[in-house]
């Protein structure tokens, strides 16, 4: 069986509601991390990670909104919120720096024009920790994370003011 990523708030390749929206930079979202569930986690996982990533946002090396590192391997979901200072988080997970300069979900926020891609990412690692701290890059975690990877599944939200 495939190691799955699903979402309660939206469907692979499905607009991103307007609650996952940030509040700022021209937007009027209310900044919540979504709800997000795996299953299938490959034999061997000691931990996961979660990203989220806009690999078109205008700035040469794409856009960071969140990562979670250190999420338990008994773990197979975050609330609703749990990036978002409203509970959830699982003892032991860290939220680390995004491109907006702070730890916690940074919710879509691109510039007007064609919509963007959000990929959300779950990744199964063969260590119990990666060890960083909450001021830590997504760049670096994204290393670590290429060296202890078993397996990531992945589901894409879209949002902007046109669609692609």
């Amino acid at each position: 069986m495939a190691f799955v990523l699903t979402s309660p708030a939206f469907t692979d390749g499905a607009a991103l509601p307007q609650a996952q929206v940030y509040n700022g930079m021209g937007q009027t979202g209310q900044n919540i991390s979504p709800a997000l569930e795996w299953k299938n986690a490959p034999a061997g996982t000691k931990s996961f990670v979660v990203t989220v990533y806009d690999p078109d946002a205008p700035t040469g090396s794409g856009w960071w909104h969140w990562v979670v590192v250190n999420i338990p391997a008994s773990v197979t979901a975050l609330p609703e919120g749990a990036g978002s200072g409203k509970g959830g988080l699982p003892q032991g997970a860290m939220q680390v720096r995004t491109d907006f300069g702070v730890p916690g979900y940074g919710g879509a926020a691109p510039p007007p024009g064609p919509a963007h891609r959000y990929i959300f990412t779950v990744h199964a690692l063969d260590v119990p920790a990666l060890d960083v701290t909450p001021d830590a890059s997504p760049a670096l975690v994204g290393f670590m994370v290429h060296h202890h990877k078993l397996a990531s599944a992945s589901l894409t939200a879209l949002y902007g003011s046109q669609k692609p």
